[in-house]
């Protein structure tokens, strides 16, 4: 691998040597000419415990003038990882280098000059979309995230191809990234129609889950405005792109749907539980019994943790 790509990955390697709860391996390896690439994944899981998890893939660097996307999905797995507690419901898959060729010459095209984003399910030959689109038949995730960053637009923006109630999940992350860019106010973005940052039409062969998945997923694409396009080196990547507001931006728009799926998915599975536990008094500790404002609030925060692993 060339070492400015060991210098990107080298963060998530050393949370992975240090960390319970992230594996991390390759989906495969292909040859340019002389060079050999390989894509890596990263895997999430805080137990082994047999439960329901939402599983999410996490995308990124598919375009490889957008090293800044890449740091911020690096910035959200030290995060995961520093409080495995907050993810415990995801099963979480970590795709950050998509297009490794493109990301060593700093161009968004891949080495035989395509571009992936719009290769997608379209019988293409290039080998990073076969092994992208192996891995979506394979995993069947509930939630696609892909990461960019758009050199012709001032403001954070969103493709939400989902329901509605995954709708406002992305204008709630564009709120996040809010503080550290401002949202796109334009109503026209890349030739769609906007409505708040938000777009609910795509480009034909993007990223996204195979046709026939069935429940389909729900898919959202972040973009953050490029400034300072262009090829990283293996010295002072991290450094240079640390505190860049995109990267940021990045890290607060993922962080943000995390916790807001999370959310989502309590008061979808874990109401029913606490009415079990009133029926059953012995289950609740008397310090929960007292009435009032302060015994209820007691009582829920009991309950959540009962059901909550």
């Amino acid at each position: 691998m060339p070492p400015a790509l060991r210098t990107l990955l080298l963060p998530l390697l050393l949370e992975v040597a240090a960390s319970p709860y992230l594996i991390a391996d390759s989906i495969g390896m292909w040859r340019v000419g002389k060079e050999r690439f390989w894509m890596p994944r990263f895997i999430f899981q805080r137990t082994q415990q047999t439960k329901r998890r939402i599983k999410v893939g996490i995308f990124a660097g598919i375009h490889g003038d957008e090293p800044e996307a890449v740091l911020g999905l690096v910035d959200l797995v030290r995060g995961v990882n520093a409080r495995p507690e907050v993810a415990r419901d995801y099963h979480l898959f970590v795709y950050p280098m998509c297009n490794p060729g493109g990301l060593v010459d700093g161009t968004r095209c891949s080495r035989s000059g395509a571009d992936l984003n719009r290769k997608f399910w379209q019988n293409s030959a290039e080998p990073e979309v076969q092994l992208l689109e192996m891995e979506l038949r394979r995993q069947q995730f509930d939630g696609i995230i892909s990461l960019h960053t758009d050199d012709t637009s001032d403001g954070v923006y969103g493709f939400a191809r989902c329901s509605a109630e995954k709708h406002d999940l992305l204008h709630d992350a564009l709120e996040a990234a809010h503080h550290a860019l401002p949202r796109c106010r334009s109503k026209l973005i890349d030739g769609f129609a906007a409505t708040n940052a938000i777009i609910r039409t795509c480009y034909a062969g993007v990223l996204s889950a195979p046709a026939e998945q069935q429940p389909q997923p729900w898919e959202i694409i972040l973009e953050t405005p490029q400034r300072r396009p262009g090829a990283f080196t293996a010295t002072g990547i991290h450094a240079r792109h640390r505190d860049d507001p995109r990267t940021v931006s990045h890290a607060a728009l993922l962080k943000t749907i995390q916790q807001r799926i999370q959310f989502v998915r309590r008061q979808t599975y874990q109401f029913p539980f606490p009415f079990r536990i009133w029926k059953s008094r012995k289950l609740i500790p008397p310090s929960s019994r007292s009435r009032g404002s302060t015994g209820r609030r007691r009582l829920r925060d009991f309950c959540l943790r009962r059901t909550v692993r």
